[in-house]
């Protein structure tokens, strides 16, 4: 009996010194112990030592520091949209199709915003409605005057980060003028520019609005340039600019006007023939929408 006790004793004493180290004490001669079959399936097999694994001990979470908020969540901007097929694809449109006498007025955001405070006052006072195309730069350099016009409630497109001839990209680099353009758009403003997109410089072919339809968008150019951008430079004037948009009025014209001043002589001819603009239309009986009236 006594012998059958003291060996029930060793066995015992066997299994808590091993329960010992398998809470992770290493054995005194250095040695790792045998791995039993249940112990190696749980062990990793990516070779990496044991010392570099985290410790199973928790570990406590920096606290954040805070950050300003966007002014709308951007959640509502996709990573990837669904293509554009059927009757907007394949075109670069350069007037909406309608038997309506209106006309959609549009300003391309890019160099500056000297005259976004001018453009927005008229707007507003006049209760006319606009599309406003914002390149990334555009909001990045400028993000107050982005911001009120998101603000306003004015519509807003996509004019890609950089403003560079996307025919001259590469079908990659094409993509990521769009995609990164919309996503610096909502990050600033909290608009979605989709599902209107305008190329810089009007510069486009068959490829990549192919692309751009593919990204979510529908290019839209415009029925008239009014060249307020060319400045004194141009021989332009704000008269200029109010007689070339009546001289190609048409039911569902589109007017392109720019949000800045030139950059020789300052001038913001468009900001000045803006109120004439307006009130010319009108006396013609045309009334104001926004591309939303293009793209449905």
């Amino acid at each position: 009996m006594r012998m059958l006790l003291a060996a029930r004793l060793g066995v015992i004493a066997a299994v808590a010194a091993g329960l010992a180290a398998c809470g992770g004490s290493a054995p005194a001669s250095g040695t790792a112990p045998a791995t039993t079959p249940a112990t190696a399936a749980a062990a990793p097999t990516t070779g990496t030592p044991a010392s570099s694994q985290a410790a199973a001990t928790p570990t406590r979470t920096p606290t954040p520091t805070p950050t300003p908020a966007a002014p709308r969540s951007t959640s509502q901007v996709p990573s990837s949209a669904r293509p554009i097929t059927g009757r907007l694809a394949g075109t670069d449109w350069t007037y909406i199709p309608t038997t309506r006498h209106v006309v959609a007025l549009t300003f391309d955001a890019g160099a500056n915003a000297d005259a976004v405070p001018s453009i927005l006052a008229t707007l507003r006072r006049d209760h006319v409605p606009a599309t406003f195309f914002l390149t990334g730069n555009f909001v990045r350099d400028f993000p107050a005057a982005a911001r009120a016009i998101a603000a306003a409630g004015f519509r807003i497109g996509d004019h890609t980060i950089t403003h560079p001839h996307l025919t001259q990209l590469g079908d990659a680099a094409v993509r990521r003028e769009i995609l990164g353009g919309a996503q610096q758009i909502a990050a600033v403003t909290g608009a979605n520019p989709a599902p209107l997109f305008r190329f810089p410089y009007g510069d486009a072919d068959a490829r990549t609005i192919a692309l751009a339809n593919q990204a979510g968008y529908v290019p839209v150019r415009w029925t008239v340039d009014t060249l307020g951008w060319e400045g004194t430079a141009g021989h332009i004037s704000a008269s200029v600019v109010a007689s070339r948009v009546l001289s190609a009025l048409k039911p569902g014209e589109i007017v392109l006007m720019h949000v800045g001043s030139n950059p020789d002589d300052h001038s913001t001819f468009d900001a000045d023939a803006l109120p004439r603009v307006i009130s010319e239309l009108r006396a013609h009986g045309y009334s104001f929408v926004t591309l939303d009236a293009l793209v449905g």
